[in-house]
């Protein structure tokens, strides 16, 4: 069995040797990047056909701290070591490599200068892919690979349970509403009174 741990990279810098190595045997080296949360078969596909264009398929993975400024305090909900591990077990991830909020922008991309950079189409504009030509000989755009992100499962919990505290606030609060104007009215007699009138 593998060790999940010798194909996962949290230093960019280290990539590096073994980049020239790949190189060295000819190997075709392909690169994808992402968040990964919430791992689904959308990711799974995506890195299918991602491997697809190349003999070894690198995927850079956003730190939580990267992904908490681009998407907000509430993500990611799982967090980097397992995001990272998960990908590992995918059998068409041969490597998984730590993207750091403060790197410098497209610094994976300048670093490996893959053969083939695939991303998805909202990911990078007509004039970026033409730029990231300079780094890569190969830009590939891909549809998304699922019905559904991760961002529409998260916002389909959220409504759920905020549907679910509602109706429950809901009866409850009017319960509680109805034993107070219970207690009202017997610590106020005049109150029943002016009802009866």
């Amino acid at each position: 069995m593998v060790n999940p741990s010798s194909q996962i990279i949290l230093d960019i810098e280290k990539v590096t040797p073994l980049i020239e190595k790949y190189r060295a045997k000819g190997q075709k080296i392909v690169l994808t990047q992402g968040v990964f949360d919430m791992v689904h078969i959308g990711h799974a596909r995506y890195c299918e056909e991602a491997k697809q264009y190349g003999d070894v398929l690198i995927v850079g993975v956003d730190s939580d701290e990267k992904v908490r400024f681009r998407k907000g305090p509430d993500r990611p909900i799982v967090p980097q070591e397992e995001r990272l591990e998960m990908l590992t077990y995918l059998r068409s991830v041969d490597m998984v490599v730590m993207k750091q909020l403060n790197a410098p922008k497209l610094h994976l991309i300048k670093v490996i200068k893959p053969d083939v950079l695939v991303a998805t189409k909202d990911t990078y504009t007509e004039e970026q892919i033409v730029d990231l030509h300079t780094y890569c000989k190969k830009v590939v755009v891909l549809d998304p690979m699922a019905t559904t992100s991760t961002s529409a499962k998260i916002r389909r919990l959220q409504i759920g349970a905020a549907k679910k505290i509602g109706d429950k606030l809901s009866s409850k609060l009017i319960t509680t509403i109805e034993e107070v104007l219970k207690e009202l009215k017997a610590d106020h007699p005049e109150l029943k009174e002016g009802e009866e009138k």
